[in-house]
């Protein structure tokens, strides 16, 4: 068993165990733990101040993010940039546009991207993932067969390397950035897949599906009604965990060429793919958009981990 897989089915079995040790709300603990958590505070205020920026960033932006208002102060071949001033508190780009527009209007688009992925692939993995938990669960030889056919696919997918994976998925769709949603997308269907399939076999022995079991109440009704709402959690969990490696793949993307073939709308990764070749007589260029992308994926994995640590009493201090 890899390491990746392991950290999954670890992940999907900490709802059932808390809530078998206590007895009690699992969310109502977890929330509370979270409130007093330094990291979810700080994670969660990043991600707040992210999402802010990103709606509201393009009536906020001072300038037009794709005007060349300044060209002609900038010349490259003889390495003259311009740095921070009083009209450009971040400076100026390659092509004489206003830095400072050009992240914030960036933001949204980079945080589109992120959440359309994720949304992709919780939205298949957990399909993927809840036929299969339902189906070894409740289904019988037949269901076990189904589950192994499912699963051995997810396998083989959880064992390519994410970036490679998504990659080899853009190169051959084309470049667009459809292409980076979907590829990024793709990337996580194993993981929610996996993760709610172990979250569902955990939930199915517990006592309370076993006495529904006994009182006769349909298959359907128990995993529908029952087994999935209670093997949520994890999935949650993870979600926000996903949303930051999301961003990170697609900046990635798009720094090697294969996101908006549109280069002069503002991208962080499409930013810092620019500015790699002025990275010695203008470094600041591409400080900008790395800081957004590290900062922004910081406080979603900040706040993951805390939720994550929330939900195991193991983890917890």
């Amino acid at each position: 068993m890899t390491t990746k897989t392991a950290k999954i089915d670890r992940l999907a079995e900490l709802t059932a165990r808390r809530e078998t040790a206590t007895g009690g709300s699992l969310w109502a603990e977890a929330l509370r733990r979270l409130r007093s958590s330094k990291m979810a505070m700080i994670g969660g205020g990043i991600m707040a101040v992210f999402v802010i920026i990103a709606i509201v960033g393009p009536w906020i932006a001072p300038y037009d993010p794709t005007a060349q208002t300044w060209r002609g102060e900038v010349r490259v071949n003889a390495a003259v940039f311009v740095g921070p001033r009083g009209d450009n508190w971040l400076g100026l780009d390659h092509l004489g546009r206003d830095e400072l527009s050009r992240m914030l209007v960036g933001a949204r688009q980079t945080l589109l991207v992120g959440v359309v992925s994720t949304v992709l692939g919780l939205t298949i993995g957990a399909l993927i993932g809840g036929v299969a938990g339902a189906a070894l669960s409740f289904g019988g030889a037949a269901g076990r067969r189904l589950d192994t056919v499912l699963m051995r696919f997810i396998d083989m997918m959880l064992a390519m390397p994410s970036l490679l994976l998504a990659v080899s998925i853009a190169a051959v769709m084309g470049q667009s950035l459809t292409t980076v949603m979907i590829a990024v997308g793709v990337v996580q269907i194993p993981i929610f897949a996996r993760l709610l399939r172990g979250s569902m076999l955990a939930q199915a022995g517990a006592d309370y599906v076993l006495a529904a079991r006994a009182l006769g109440v349909r298959r359907r009704r128990i995993v529908l009604g029952h087994v999935l709402p209670n093997s949520l959690g994890p999935v949650i969990v993870q979600t926000t965990l996903a949303l930051a490696t999301a961003i990170i793949e697609a900046a990635a993307l798009s720094y090697l060429g294969l996101g908006n073939p549109d280069a002069s709308q503002p991208e962080w990764g499409v930013m810092l793919a620019q500015a790699q070749r002025f990275f010695d007589q203008a470094p600041m260029m591409a400080v900008y958009p790395a800081l957004g992308i590290i900062i922004t994926a910081l406080g979603f994995t900040l706040l993951g981990e805390a939720m994550r640590e929330a939900l195991d009493p193991k983890l917890r201090s």
